[in-house]
């Protein structure tokens, strides 16, 4: 007798209803995945678990009124922890991708992909842990390809580069690194070139993705 695969549940949390009624028609599209609820905000997420509608990955828009998808990826990654958290968005800004990385999302996506990109990061989320967007990938990545699950030293890194990662994770400057690590602020962009050559990322953020994916901070 074949066995019956566990459709994923889904929850969508984005205030624009006619997007969500979409998103949410698209993904019921989608075999193994179905959704389970639909929520304006953060809030109604909360609602909805409290009455033991649990999601196993919630789809969630980064900015919305009554605890946006920061507070709510927060909230969701201590309290619910096994919840896969998908974030959506029209920014690709550092600062945004940092955050909800931060707050615990497992992967970040832009409003504007197209079905097939939503589909490989759903089952990207769910198989891997972890998903970027193929524009922000494309953006800040080089030399990393999709289907590995966690970039490897090409040589040990310092006790000081892993400070400086551990500290490229917040959301403080360059120069109040360098404070923090009392060196100059051109010791620290030595730092930051150094993991760029070592890690084959080109960015920031391609520097926070390494040292979440190697466990160097906890999200």
């Amino acid at each position: 007798m074949a066995s019956v695969t566990k459709q994923v549940q889904v929850a969508i949390a984005d205030d624009h209803t006619l997007l969500r009624k979409a998103l949410g028609k698209l993904i019921n599209s989608f075999d193994n995945y179905m959704v389970l609820f639909e929520a304006d905000n953060g809030k109604e997420i909360k609602n909805q678990i409290a009455q033991h509608n649990v999601p196993d990955l919630v789809l969630l828009d980064v900015n919305m009124p009554e605890m946006d998808g920061f507070e709510t990826a927060s909230w969701l990654n201590k309290n619910y922890p096994k919840i896969k958290i998908l974030a959506l968005s029209m920014f690709s800004d550092e600062k945004t991708i940092i955050k909800m990385l931060r707050m615990g999302a497992k992967g970040y996506i832009l409003k504007n992909i197209d079905p097939d990109e939503l589909k490989n990061a759903l089952d990207s989320v769910m198989k891997k842990n972890f998903y970027l967007s193929e524009y922000i990938s494309g953006k800040i990545i080089s030399g990393l390809h999709k289907d590995v699950d966690r970039i490897e030293d090409p040589e040990p890194l310092t006790p000081r580069e892993k400070d400086f990662l551990r500290l490229i994770c917040s959301e403080i400057t360059y120069k109040d690194i360098a404070a923090k690590m009392y060196v100059s602020p051109r010791t620290v962009d030595e730092y930051r070139n150094s993991l760029f050559e070592k890690l084959k990322v080109k960015s920031r953020v391609g520097l926070v993705m390494y040292a979440i994916r190697n466990g160097l901070v906890d999200v």
